[in-house]
């Protein structure tokens, strides 16, 4: 009890006094023009609009002196984004010469610049940054060589600016706080392979998961099934157990051949479960579903139970012929790969077989002949153990932990220190202090009291996994800071370390960080430089991969899309993961080959499997393993913007939306997102059962945005949206809708440029790289920061872009100009 309630307490006070503060700015030399910008320009193309009486954007502009720009910069830097978009003036409007549009941004950015100059302000970052759910596995992994499924021990984190990492919404509440002792007691035991009693994982296979093929990481001549790391905590005998997917009925399908599963653990084969045949004169050869011989069914008993209690029912029968498929295998404690698959037999089907739709589907009983499963299918995996639990040392999270072993008892002392000082020195990302080693060794004599050396260990252990130095990355302001110029400091070389581990790798930092920071050597430049290289070049940096552009091109809501099943029948989680996994490896492909970020809307390659290959009707692709492909000039699916993920996820489950399209691009590509809808706006009028005329969605959208209150916003967003009108809402490219009418994907961008289809879209965006490089930069800026990026850290953000330029934007560039920058290693002082 002791422990549980003084650790919440220690953790909920550090929460006292943390507040938001947003913003921070950055030292800069501007490269600008030292001419100021012309008040005349405004007064000419920008106050027409901006005025008192129409305030369009609900931007007033008339009356503000542009020779002034520090009394008003958050409403100019407004102004640097939608030029620089091209979104302003809009089109329709009187547009000036692009060169004048060109010379009046670059002396508005050069004013804004020599503000940022004089008034240096690097913003203030939260002084206490609890780790979010992500950070917690990747530290625990890198601590205690020990994964973990993060997902079971802890709650989702708040999303803040479109990231789970912003420090001001990441508070601890009483009840968070039981959960992380909760975690803290089962990863120490999980560690250190402390005896419990034997339990049971359950892996589930989606039901619409296609296992007719092989599934990426199966050996060849298999298909389907699961592949688990599963971790035994200690030596002994485990228990695996498989059973097979089910009609609705709970009925075992009946196939036309023996099914045979493989089960294996490390590549070696431990035992094949045969599902015998059904008579092939019982079956339904087109579709495999049982038929019985008076082509009725079977008799279906009276009750529960047979009224002869000793005859079998053959259809409960059925249901039970893999009850017994269990293997008893003897694991040594650590990570093992334990594979459950079936053995692949001839792809040839009956002559006219043929697959109505591609997504898994079983029938519902013995007259269904929807079902389209051409084999059998894995359900769960059941793993339980240990039973007669042996020892625990050959784990890797046991040998991190104990780097000593005493042989004496006058010993254990001292080496309870090393290993927790050692501990300590990485969870707390600073080298551990004579004060945390005497909280940490007072709940090591407690431990050792009940239960001996080990068990001391392992609660000072979970003490340590609770503390606020673990679970919070602070970033306390020197008492110097209160003399320095305009308040700002520079933060310390430890402080900047964790920013960026956490910024690259989601995690906390390494030794050979750790040694540089306590060395004062981490911030020289080139020593800075090296090390972020270094980071980006270690496989740990997957993490930011996986985390940023999973948040940034919004991936993570792949998992919750679920398309009408009767509008997109194809459409199955075989489909979606092949969605995700391209755009994973796409945007790979840019962070590991340093390439120029633009290439992120033009690259002419991408990355397919057979069945993302059959989706977007590449030809000559085969197999379930993802090959880089160079894709066709003419193709619709270079860049994000042919990403089946990206326009699955910004559109409905049964139909389009160029609305949510627009939107989604001058929100996460440009970074000018459109104002907020007014209230009570009627939603866009559908096509019902009882109509005179079938409208296609671009008239009922005209028709919509025939209201002036929604027009403003509309002309901004449905042009782009109407560019990729002719991918559908799973992503499939086609040349007429719905209704069999021929799509218009042409539309005029606000700048005047046409547009005319996805490559006539990408052509326009494509010629605005600074923007798209800019807020690119931003995004990238409010991760590495955990804090919303404000109109201060503009100058700091065109001094990153500045000296990216050169190498025309490649990504390297940005994140080392981020490192560099003076927002991301300086703070404000809170007065």
């Amino acid at each position: 009890m002791g422990i549980r309630w003084s650790c919440i307490a220690l953790v909920s006070l550090m929460l006292v006094g943390a507040t938001v503060v947003g913003g921070a700015g950055g030292r800069q030399a501007p490269a600008t023009p030292a001419a100021g910008p012309s008040q005349a320009f405004v007064d000419t193309y920008c106050v027409t609009c901006h005025n008192a009486r129409m305030k369009a954007a609900g931007l007033v502009l008339a009356g503000m002196d542009v020779s002034d720009v520090a009394a008003h910069a958050p409403v100019w830097e407004k102004v640097v984004v939608k030029l620089r978009a091209g979104l302003m003036p809009p089109a329709g409007a009187v547009r000036p010469p692009a060169a004048a549009l060109d010379t009046f941004t670059h002396a508005l950015e050069g004013a804004l610049d020599r503000v940022a100059t004089d008034r240096p302000n690097p913003g203030r970052t939260e002084a206490f940054h609890r780790l979010n759910r992500a950070e917690y596995k990747n530290a625990i992994r890198d601590l205690l060589a020990l994964d973990i499924d993060a997902a079971t021990l802890l709650p989702h984190d708040e999303v803040s600016y479109g990231f789970d990492n912003i420090a001001g919404v990441l508070k601890l509440s009483p009840l968070l706080a039981e959960r992380y002792l909760g975690a803290a007691q089962k990863v120490a035991r999980l560690a250190l392979g402390t005896p419990a009693p034997p339990s049971g994982e359950l892996y589930r296979v989606s039901e619409q998961l296609d296992q007719d093929v092989r599934l990426e990481g199966m050996p060849p001549g298999t298909r389907g099934g699961i592949r688990i790391e599963y971790l035994a905590p200690r030596d002994g005998e485990y228990v695996l157990k498989a059973r097979l997917g089910r009609g609705v009925d709970y009925d075992i399908p009946h196939f036309l051949g023996d099914q045979h599963l493989e089960i294996s653990v490390d590549g070696e084969r431990l035992k094949v479960f045969t599902l015998v045949a059904t008579p092939g004169e019982d079956l339904n050869i087109e579709r495999q579903v049982y038929k019985a011989p008076d082509a009725k069914g079977p008799a279906a008993a009276k009750g529960d139970q047979p009224a002869d209690p000793n005859a079998v029912d053959p259809v409960l029968a059925r249901r039970s012929l893999d009850d017994n498929w269990v293997v008893h295998v003897p694991l040594r404690a650590g990570v093992h790969e334990l594979r459950a698959t079936f053995l692949a037999k001839t792809a040839a089907v009956p002559e006219g077989y043929r697959r109505p739709f591609l997504r898994p589907y079983f029938g519902r009983g013995f007259d269904d002949n929807r079902e389209t499963r051409e084999g059998a299918a894995l359900q769960t995996l059941e793993v339980m153990g240990p039973l007669s639990p042996g020892g625990s040392d050959s784990s890797p999270s046991y040998k991190r932990v104990f780097s000593c072993h005493p042989s004496r008892t006058l010993d254990e002392k001292a080496c309870a220190r090393t290993i927790l000082s050692t501990l300590a020195r990485r969870a707390y990302r600073r080298p551990a202090s004579e004060s945390d080693l005497k909280v940490l060794l007072s709940f090591y004599e407690q431990g050792k009291a009940t239960g001996g050396f080990e068990s001391g260990i392992e609660l000072a252990l979970q003490r340590l996994l609770v503390s606020p130095s673990f679970l919070f990355r602070t970033e306390i302001a020197p008492a110097s800071a209160q003399q320095a110029p305009h308040g700002v400091y520079r933060i310390s070389d430890l402080e900047l370390a964790s920013r960026l581990s956490f910024f690259l790798w989601s995690s906390i930092p390494d030794d050979t960080l750790l040694d540089l920071a306590v060395q004062g050597r981490l911030h020289e430049p080139l020593v800075l430089e090296r090390q972020a290289r270094r980071m980006l070049a270690d496989p740990r940096s997957q993490a930011f991969i996986d985390n940023f552009a999973g948040q940034w091109l919004n991936l993570r809501k792949l998992a919750d899309i679920k398309p009408d099943p009767f509008l997109f029948p194809d459409h199955s989680d075989t489909l979606a993961q092949a969605f995700e996994q391209e755009a994973e490896l796409f945007f790979s492909s840019i962070v590991r080959e340093d390439r120029p970020v633009v290439e992120l809307l033009t690259a002419n390659y991408t990355f397919v499997n057979e069945r993302l290959a059959q989706h977007y009707e590449i030809p000559n692709v085969k197999g379930a393993t993802f090959r880089r492909i160079t894709l066709a000039d003419d193709s619709p699916r270079r860049g994000l913007l042919g990403k089946g993920a990206v326009l699955s996820v910004t559109a409905f489950p049964n139909r389009t939306s160029p609305v949510v399209r627009g939107k989604w691009v001058l929100e996460r590509l440009l970074g000018a997102p459109p104002p907020e809808p007014p209230p009570n706006v009627p939603g866009l009028p559908e096509n019902g059962e009882r109509v005179t005329k079938v409208l296609t969605l671009r008239q009922r959208v005209e028709s919509h945005r025939a209201n002036p209150v929604c027009a403003s916003c509309h002309k901004l967003m449905d042009p782009i949206g109407f560019a990729l009108e002719q991918f559908d809402a799973v992503g499939k490219f086609r040349t007429y809708d719905e209704n069999f009418a021929p799509i218009d994907s042409t539309g005029v961008y606000p700048d005047g440029s046409r547009i005319d289809g996805p490559a006539g879209l990408r052509k326009v965006l494509s010629s605005h790289p600074e923007q798209f490089a800019t807020n690119l930069t931003n995004k990238l800026l409010t991760y590495a920061l955990g804090r919303g990026v404000e109109h201060f850290d503009a100058s700091a953000v065109r001094g990153v872009l500045r000296a990216a330029a050169p190498t025309n934007y490649r990504f390297s560039s940005l994140i080392l100009g981020i490192v560099k920058s003076a927002p991301f290693q300086m703070r404000r002082f809170e007065s």
